[in-house]
């Protein structure tokens, strides 16, 4: 079995990082990522980068962080008991874009790796991640492009990995009070360490590219389509759903706030600007009626 290095981990990640910054800020021809450094007071810190009124995005995230302590927090021994008693550390990259123009959809994209240890034992680690699109105004080509690349990146680890972990991404970015999914969902999935250290974060780093591949293609398509204040607005009423998410369902948020993290980064996903109607009905036959039909998971490379 190959040795867990998570040095190399951090090494990555922090290169991801720079790599998906110098995509997006290319892809938007405007404003640049202002980095803001930051460090825990139980152990640890992280590198906060944040795009504000660019030409093409409105707000976006892209933070790397690497903490660790003594004990768990409650949200992560629920998941894991036998986590009790043990040091940690967890190290990842996440981001979240939201573009000003609704016929661009939001992103998200999250690749992390978390290692517990104990005095005499072998230590438990795992890989976890993924990336996801939530579109207002959905492009039935933007969405297979995206599943393409998913589908493509997933190939070489295995023939059922793509449609276990779009599976996977489909039942986890589910809104229940809703019954709808947050988006037309990719690739998630979490406890990654059966393939050994080595293949697990060859997959990890194929995500992590993975996602430069699938969205920055769909801003370069979609970043000179009109729009009026009506889709504005839409697009707003939907990023509604995007914080109900975040705050109601979301682990990696839960698991933020109740280890301490820096709640500025933590809640940097959120939209700049959001807005909820009650009882909003879109008419029927209309655009935004039509992303109900977006909203249930789809084998979407057959469309």
């Amino acid at each position: 079995m190959s040795n867990v290095d998570i040095n190399q981990v951090i090494s990555f990640f922090k290169t991801l990082q720079d790599d998906i910054c110098r995509a997006l800020e290319s892809a938007d021809g405007g404003a640049t990522f202002v980095e803001d450094n930051w460090t825990r007071e139980e152990g640890g810190g992280g590198r906060t980068r944040v795009l504000t009124n660019g030409n093409v995005i409105e707000q976006g995230g892209v933070n790397f962080s690497l903490v660790s302590g003594d004990t768990l927090p409650p949200s992560a021994t629920a998941h894991r008991p036998e986590l009790a008693g043990r040091k940690w550390q967890a190290c990842g990259v996440s981001l979240v874009i939201h573009p000003k123009n609704p016929h661009i959809p939001t992103s998200h994209a999250n690749v992390r790796f978390f290692m517990a240890e104990k005095e005499g034992e072998s230590p438990v680690w795992w890989f976890g991640g993924g990336f996801d699109l939530t579109p207002f105004y959905p492009n039935i080509d933007d969405v297979k492009h995206w599943h393409q690349v998913a589908h493509d990146l997933c190939q070489p680890f295995g023939a059922t990995v793509y449609e276990e972990h779009k599976k996977w991404c489909d039942d986890y970015f589910f809104l229940k009070h809703r019954n709808e999914t947050r988006g037309v969902g990719g690739l998630f999935f979490d406890d990654l360490n059966q393939w050994g250290f080595d293949q697990s974060f060859d997959y990890v780093k194929a995500v992590g590219q993975g996602y430069i591949d699938a969205y920055v293609p769909i801003i370069e398509k979609r970043k000179q389509t009109p729009f009026t204040e009506q889709q504005r607005q839409f697009q707003l009423y939907r990023r509604g759903r995007y914080v109900e998410f975040n705050l109601v369902f979301d682990r990696g948020t839960l698991f933020g706030l109740q280890s301490g993290g820096r709640t500025e980064s933590i809640l940097m996903s959120m939209p700049p600007l959001a807005r909820w109607e009650y009882n909003y009905q879109a008419p029927d036959g209309s655009p935004e009626a039509s992303l109900q039909d977006y909203l249930v998971p789809r084998d979407w490379l057959s469309e």
